[in-house]
C-alpha cells in the first residue's frame, strides 16, 4: 500500500500557516534529556514521524516517554541507570539518533550507536564526533555496524577545533562535555539557532556553557544536571517552506509562530525575488509577485543560506524570470531531486556543486508523477506542482511526514488543491 500527495495546479496559497518547534532542535533536546535523571518536559513539539522514532529510541534506553501530539509536548522520565545501545532499526531511519552519543558518554561512560541513515542527500561522516570524543579521553571503534565508545574513567576537558562547523558534532561534543572533568573549549562550532536552543536547555539543567551563538564554546563540567521544562525554538525551515510557497505561487501567507530573525538571509533573498515581506514579532507575511525574479544562492552554515531550503530556491527559479545559479556547499548529493523537477518541465543544468536554473513561465510546467527521497525535496516538489498545470503526484511522502506536521492539511486550508491518496494495489 502506497500513499501519495496529489496536487492539482495551478493553485495559489493564501492565508495563515503555523510553525511549531524545530525538528532539527526537538530531537536533540529529547536526547539531551538523557543527561538528567528525573522528569524533563519539552514543549512546542511538532507532530512529526521523527519525534515518534526518537521517543522509541529513548524507551529502549530505559526511559518512560509520553508524547502528546495534540498538546505538542513530550514528557521524558529518565532513570538513574540507562541502557547504552542505540539499535540499528531506529538509527537507520533517522540520522538524528546519533545525538544520543554525547549524552550516553556523559551518563554511562560508554555507548554503542548504530551507524546512522536518514535522507539521501550526501555524505555526513562521524570523523569529528570521534576525534572530539577521543580528545576528551574516549576510545572509539566501529564493529559490526556500531560505533562503540568507552571512557571507563569518565571524560576529561580538552581543547578541540572542528574542521567544519558541523551541527551534529557540535551537539554531541557539547553534551558530552557538560559533566566532563575540567573545562572543554570547542572552536569553529556550529552557530545555528537550534544549537543555541540546545545550549539554553543545558544551561537550565545546570550546565556551565559560555559562548552560545559564537564560534567558540567554553564548557566547564559539573557533577550532575537536573531535569527541566523547555520550549523548543520555532522551526525556521518550515517557516521558510511556507514563505517559498507564497513566492512560487504568487500567493500571500502570514506565517505565525516563527522567529523572523533566524531567517535574515532567506527573507533578503525573497525580497530580491520580488516578494513583499512584512516582519513582526513572532510572525511574518510574504506576498509573492505575479512572477518571481531568478535569484543566486550559495548554501552555507548559519547565518548563511540554509541547505534545507535549497530545493525551494530551485523550484522558485524554475518559474522565475531569468536564470539563477545555486551553489550547494553543504550536501553534495542534494541535486538528486532536480531530475524529478525536470519531469514537470523545469530547466536545470548541473555542474558539480552548481546548478543553473533557466526560468520558464509557470504555464509551461505540466504535472507529472514524481518521487522524493528526502524531506525538503518532497515539499519542494509539492510546491512546484502547485505552480504547474494539471496533476502532479508525489510519492515517497513518508519523507515529508518526517519533517512537517500535517503538511497537506495546512496547505489545503490555505487554498492549495492538494490531498493525500492511498493506492492499495501498489507496492
Amino acid at each position: 500500500m502506497e500513499e501519495t500527495i496529489e496536487v492539482h495546479g495551478p493553485t495559489v496559497v493564501n492565508g495563515e500557516l503555523p510553525v511549531f518547534g524545530a525538528k532539527n532542535s526537538v530531537l536533540k533536546l529529547m536526547a539531551a534529556a538523557l543527561l538528567a535523571p528525573g522528569r524533563s518536559t519539552i514543549t512546542n513539539v511538532p507532530e512529526i514521524q521523527d519525534v515518534m522514532v526518537m521517543a522509541e529510541l529513548l524507551r529502549r534506553l530505559g526511559c518512560e516517554v509520553d508524547y502528546s501530539p495534540a498538546e505538542h509536548e513530550v514528557v521524558i522520565e529518565v532513570p538513574e541507570e540507562l541502557g547504552h545501545q542505540a539499535d540499528y532499526d531506529l538509527v537507520r531511519a533517522m540520522r538524528a539518533s546519533i545525538s544520543v552519543l554525547g549524552p550516553l558518554m556523559a551518563r554511562c561512560r560508554r555507548a554503542e550507536v548504530a551507524l546512522p541513515g536518514g535522507d539521501a542527500i550526501g555524505t555526513r561522516g562521524l570523523d569529528m564526533h570521534r576525534a572530539g570524543l577521543e580528545a576528551m579521553g574516549a576510545e572509539l571503534g566501529i564493529e559490526r555496524g556500531f560505533l562503540r565508545a568507552s571512557a571507563p574513567e569518565g571524560l576529561a576537558g580538552a581543547s578541540f577545533r572542528l574542521g567544519y562547523p558541523s551541527v551534529g558534532a557540535t551537539e554531541n561534543l557539547m553534551t558530552a562535555a557538560t559533566t566532563a572533568r575540567g573545562t572543554t573549549v570547542l572552536e569553529n562550532v556550529a552557530r545555528e539557532p537550534e544549537i543555541v536552543d540546545i545550549g539554553r536547555m543545558l544551561q537550565a539543567m545546570g550546565a556551565q556553557i559560555e559562548g552560545l551563538g559564537t564560534t567558540t564554546l567554553t564548557i566547564t563540567g559539573v557533577p550532575r544536571l537536573s531535569p527541566v521544562t523547555h520550549r523548543t525554538v520555532p522551526d525556521r525551515i518550515v517557516a521558510g517552506t511556507w514563505a517559498f510557497a507564497a513566492a512560487v505561487t504568487g500567493g500571500r501567507v502570514q506565517i505565525r509562530g516563527a522567529e523572523p530573525s533566524h531567517l535574515g538571509v532567506v527573507l533578503d533573498k525573497l525580497r530580491a525575488a520580488g516578494c513583499d515581506v512584512d516582519v513582526a514579532e513572532g510572525r511574518f507575511t510574504v506576498q509573492g509577485p505575479s512572477r518571481p525574479r531568478a535569484i543566486n544562492v550559495s548554501t552555507l552554515p548559519y547565518p548563511g543560506f540554509p541547505t534545507d531550503l535549497q530545493p525551494f530556491v530551485v523550484a522558485l527559479n524554475a518559474v522565475a524570470e531569468g536564470s539563477g545559479i545555486i551553489t550547494e556547499n553543504v550536501f553534495e548529493a542534494r541535486w538528486g531531486f532536480t531530475a524529478e523537477l525536470e519531469r514537470l518541465g523545469a530547466r536545470v543544468h548541473l555542474d558539480g556543486h552548481h546548478a543553473r536554473v533557466d526560468g520558464v513561465a509557470a504555464s509551461q510546467l505540466s504535472g507529472a508523477p514524481v518521487e522524493t527521497m528526502d524531506i525538503r525535496a518532497g515539499a519542494a516538489l509539492v510546491i512546484a506542482g502547485m505552480a504547474a498545470g494539471g496533476v502532479t503526484e508525489v510519492s515517497g511522502i513518508e519523507h515529508i511526514d518526517r519533517g512537517y506536521e500535517h503538511f497537506v492539511e495546512h496547505l489545503a486550508r490555505a487554498g492549495a488543491d492538494v490531498q493525500r491518496r492511498i493506492h492499495p494495489s501498489r507496492g
